[in-house]
């Protein structure tokens, strides 16, 4: 039965009595209006799905094509996507009730989709399907307008960004000392390496200290005054001022701008005197100390070829003099294979410096030293070349196992992974399994608190096996006048 309740609601709900009773004294005629005027569109299909009657509630409707759906089935008038609802609807059209509904999509003449959300009920049954529909364009151009909104507030925060990196990028690369100030409070907020070089203090002691704080003490009143005049006009006249600790005189140039809901201030610093940076001259001690290093090192062209190399790398590579390893390639004896210098060299290409490379050094009468490299790349000098330190990884020694007959176990995936490309798979497998055992039953020994029974239940073993598997991978302390290891 038709009720106006279920046509308010998308879930259908059953009719109060009195509604029902009240709906019951309609006729034909006036049921029919009463559809037509609570649904933006209403259609009578038959049996069959075909349609063959339609009623638009809305003027706009008209233009849709709506009348040429007459005589067609109801199916054949919307997109593919949609088949599947009109289905359902036509499938679960029952007397009585009314279906849930579903959106579905029709085919425009305008070029643009016509959604549209039904829902059926069958007055009789084996009788017609009385559709009714509400018109969804509103709803459509709200969501599409709701997508373009956040389309564009994308766009915004990406310019926003763009605009933050910019900014952080020049002033962190301006060479000229910077820094910017709270205008209430004078704390610094913000400094730049240049004005970080100038003051000789570092970024953490810097940001959050008094700016006053950064200059001799007989300038705090001129400094008040400059502050105070920016906090009411706006602009205020440059100072001269020295700095503490005696590094000289700066003239300093303040302006005032806002953002973000507070006021600050950008302050330029500009030395009256040219500042000489610090520098550490590397004579003939430095290149002493590099041949002397225990570390290898070893500097290269962008060709690979070996320009200078230390003893300590001669040592690597089985080798008495630096004119046995000059100018020949580094992949002569880095790697256990080709493949990884080509991999080291291309990180190095990428990403200018390299860390904690773990590797291999090939001598020249077939010694292996297991080593792990830091390497970097001058790309922008004006002879582009590659800087090696390499390390000789220490030697651990190899536990102690009291079964006997069983050669050392990983400690773990990380340096099972290592044995890739050394051993085989099979091998490989075989290790993994032993490990993930001996692992297991650490583990359950360590839960148990050592409890041999209560272990050898968790893992599913018997005590007997468990014992024998302790006594193999060398796990716990074994009593040899244990009942359980008695002959």
């Amino acid at each position: 039965m038709l009720t106006l309740s279920s046509l308010a609601s998308p879930t259908p709900r059953r009719p109060s009595p009195a509604l029902q009773q009240a709906a019951g004294l309609l006729d034909g005629e006036a049921a029919g209006l009463l559809i037509a005027a609570t649904s933006d569109l209403s259609l009578v299909v038959d049996e069959r799905g075909i349609i063959r009657d339609t009623s638009a509630g809305r003027a706009d409707l008209e233009g849709q094509g709506i009348e040429s759906w007459l005589g067609r089935p109801w199916i054949d008038t919307v997109t593919v996507e949609s088949r599947p609802k009109i289905d359902a609807l036509l499938r679960d059209a029952a007397p009585g009730t009314i279906t849930r509904w579903r959106q579905v999509n029709h085919p425009s003449p305008t070029g643009t989709d016509l959604p549209i959300r039904y829902a059926t009920l069958r007055p009789q049954k084996d009788g017609p399907i009385i559709v009714v529909g509400q018109d969804l364009r509103a709803t459509a151009a709200l969501q599409r307008r709701l997508a373009e909104a956040q389309q564009a507030l994308e766009r915004d925060y990406d310019r926003l960004r763009t605009a933050e990196t910019r900014y952080k990028l020049l002033f962190q690369l301006s060479g000229e000392p910077v820094l910017v100030v709270d205008a209430g409070t004078r704390r610094v907020t913000e400094i730049n390496p240049a004005a970080m070089r100038l003051l000789g203090r570092s970024q953490k002691r810097v940001v959050g200290q008094d700016a006053a704080d950064l200059f001799d003490s007989g300038s705090l009143r001129e400094l008040e005054t400059l502050f105070a005049g920016l906090r009411v006009t706006g602009q205020a006249a440059d100072l001269v001022v020295p700095l503490t600790g005696g590094r000289g005189d700066v003239r300093v140039s303040a302006s005032l701008f806002r953002g973000e809901g507070t006021t600050s201030v950008l302050v330029r610093l500009a030395p009256l005197a040219p500042v000489t940076p610090e520098r550490v001259e590397f004579g003939g001690g430095a290149l002493d100390i590099i041949q002397r290093m225990p570390e290898g090192f070893v500097v290269t062209d962008a060709a690979r070829r070996i320009l200078t190399a230390n003893t300590a790398f001669l040592d690597l590579t089985q080798h008495a003099t630096e004119e046995q390893v000059r100018g020949r390639t580094l992949d002569n004896w880095l790697g256990r294979e080709e493949t990884e210098a080509l991999a080291l060299f291309a990180l190095l290409r990428d990403h200018g410096s390299v860390r904690h490379f773990p590797t291999a050094m090939r001598g020249q009468y077939g010694s292996v030293e297991e080593v792990e490299i830091a390497a970097v790349a001058t790309a922008h000098a004006e002879q582009p070349c590659f800087g090696f330190t390499v390390r000789a990884t220490p030697r651990r020694a190899a536990p102690v196992h009291t079964g006997g007959g069983m050669h050392d176990l990983p400690r773990s995936v990380e340096q099972m992974t290592e044995l890739v490309g050394r051993v085989s798979m099979k091998a490989l497998v075989r290790e993994t399994t032993d490990l993930i055992e001996k692992l297991c039953i650490e583990a359950a020994l360590r839960i148990t608190r050592d409890n041999r029974a209560s272990a050898a239940e968790m893992l599913g073993l018997s005590r007997q096996g468990l014992y024998a598997k302790m006594r193999r991978y060398g796990v716990g302390d074994l009593d040899a006048n244990d009942p359980e290891l008695m002959p």
